[in-house]
């Protein structure tokens, strides 16, 4: 059951795509889309990727942030990013801690859940139902933005 609305969004520290150690406090006073997926290159994923890629623009100046997750490593996000011209980081939750914390573990990969975290730091929508070839245009809508 992912965690609810008006609650803490939990304190992460993990690398990036480039090796970068990120952290959730870094992004404080902004609004953090946080998606999780299961697994890099895959068909539903990429569609889900290419979303937020795709609408990097309706993004831009709305102090929003995005940031993928799943449990492959730094390699496999490198290549994902590469092959697909991503323009957002992905984070290697290798030891799936943030997939644990988030309350999105599928056995061994991440469950497909989007949270967006406030600038307060607090979880203020979460999709648990995603549709992976709008799903950037899709929180945006939900936050009122499109």
């Amino acid at each position: 059951m992912p965690l609810a609305v008006g609650t803490d969004a939990p304190a992460f520290t993990v690398k990036d795509t480039n090796g970068n150690t990120v952290s959730l406090s870094d992004f404080a006073g902004k609004t953090v889309v946080l998606y999780f997926y299961p697994k890099d290159d895959t068909p539903g994923c990429t569609k889900q990727a290419c979303s937020f890629r795709d609408a990097k623009d309706d993004y831009q100046g709305k102090d929003i942030v995005v940031l993928g997750v799943s449990a492959d490593d730094e390699a496999s996000h490198q290549a994902f990013t590469q092959k697909y011209n991503l323009n957002f980081p992905l984070l290697a939750d290798t030891n799936q801690s943030l997939i644990k914390a988030y309350d999105v573990d599928g056995g061994g990969y991440a469950k497909r859940v989007t949270y967006v975290i406030d600038a307060q730091g607090k979880i203020a929508h979460v999709d648990a139902a995603v549709s992976t070839a709008t799903h950037a245009s899709d929180v945006l809508a939900a936050l009122g933005l499109n």
